[in-house]
């Protein structure tokens, strides 16, 4: 054979299904529905248009303006937009809650091709083959991908009754691995959150020695973020993305916010993959977005109002759906296996997502769409549901 033995042994991951053969109302990746701020599209045509040398060049490996722009974002919303304060002037400031007790500085962010890509260049440099890290056993579904792809054993714990992170089993697994944590939080596709209180507890208890990262690809639509946590912990990395509450998923950005030494560690992978990761038209339009944050916390707050809607809906026909603090509902109905709703559903025009996974087969995940969106879901629930 001329693959290699680590290509036989691949497992990809699987991504929302994306149909080519109609139009489908999709609310099925965790997509938002609403369009990048005017200013970013703005910006972008005018790069376009009147700097189209600058596509013939290579781009900032560094990525220096667009990683400013990241830091006086997160400074200005304390790194939750739905609940951020804007007021009349524009100007937008952090929830009490959600204030950080430090600045964080560029030195401070790593960027690149959407979160996945961070992600696999913060299990290439934070964990190893030779100890086990540990994760939940239902989480994001490329983290046991990567896994494979770098060699790296996993322990995955399973998640409590409730459907929240089994904390004390992760943290006495990885004392005794002595090989990292990683989680998503909120988790997905639960949507279910630790408190910053909760994750502070976790990181008293962890050794200084493992790296701890955290995932908040989700926090912007209602959980609270770690980084006021860098300020006491060294060892924490925070992950984030554009793709979702930055309306940014075709844009393909993502970072980590982390102390400048671990950020130094991500940076030497990447530039041992790939000098300049990032495009121009990626930097400029990121830029323009982290400079636009009152727009992204009015879609955000927007997501979230329709998401408690559609909760309220779920719950009043019989649904169990886990209370969510993400963009997006995990539920599931007695007597309706979770397959044969995505098929339904999907033959009235729109998707949802089904994980054929054993222990949540049964459940569908529902991103939270435009008013008009989850109206249209709601007509094909009714009918679904009119017809058991």
């Amino acid at each position: 054979m001329i693959i290699s033995n680590r290509m036989k042994n691949l497992h990809p991951y699987v991504p929302g299904e994306q149909p080519k053969d109609r139009v489908y109302i999709k609310l099925n990746a965790n997509e938002n529905p609403y369009a990048p701020s005017p200013k970013v599209q703005e910006t972008v045509i005018d790069f376009v248009k009147n700097h189209p040398e600058k596509m013939g060049v290579y781009p900032d490996p560094d990525s220096n303006e667009l990683h400013a722009a990241i830091a006086e974002m997160i400074n200005k919303t304390g790194g939750v937009l739905c609940r951020a304060q804007v007021s009349s002037d524009g100007s937008v400031t952090p929830s009490p809650q959600d204030k950080i007790p430090f600045t964080v500085t560029p030195d401070m962010i790593y960027s690149g091709n959407g979160s996945d890509e961070v992600l696999s260049f913060v299990f290439y440099a934070f964990f190893d083959s030779s100890t086990k890290f540990v994760m939940p056993e239902f989480t994001y579904s490329f983290y046991p991908v990567y896994a494979g792809f770098y060699n790296i054993p996993m322990d995955t714990i399973p998640l409590k009754s409730d459907w929240s992170l089994d904390t004390e089993t992760m943290l006495a697994h990885s004392a005794e691995n002595k090989g990292g944590i990683i989680f998503a939080n909120p988790n997905a596709p639960t949507g279910i959150g630790l408190t910053r209180n909760q994750v502070r507890e976790m990181l008293e208890k962890a050794s200084p020695q493992e790296i701890f990262i955290v995932d908040e690809a989700y926090v912007d639509f209602g959980g609270e973020s770690c980084i006021p946590l860098l300020q006491d912990f060294k060892n924490l990395v925070v992950v984030r993305t554009f793709s979702k509450s930055l309306c940014g998923a075709g844009q393909r950005l993502g970072y980590i916010v982390a102390n400048p030494e671990l950020v130094n560690y991500v940076t030497t992978v990447k530039n041992s993959v790939n000098h300049f990761p990032i495009d121009a038209l990626a930097q400029v339009s990121g830029t323009a977005a982290c400079k636009d944050p009152a727009y992204y916390v009015d879609c955000s707050k927007k997501v979230v109002e329709e998401r408690e809607k559609f909760y309220n809906f779920l719950q009043a026909n019989g649904f169990y759906v886990l209370k969510s603090e993400t963009n997006f509902l995990f539920a599931t109905k007695e007597g309706l296996p979770g397959e044969e709703l995505y098929r339904k559903v999907k033959e009235k025009g729109l998707l949802i997502r089904h994980f054929n996974t054993p222990g949540i087969e049964n459940f569908v995940r529902i991103t939270i769409g435009s008013p008009e969106q989850m109206s249209e879901l709601k007509k094909a629930f009714e009918q679904i549901i009119a017809e058991l």
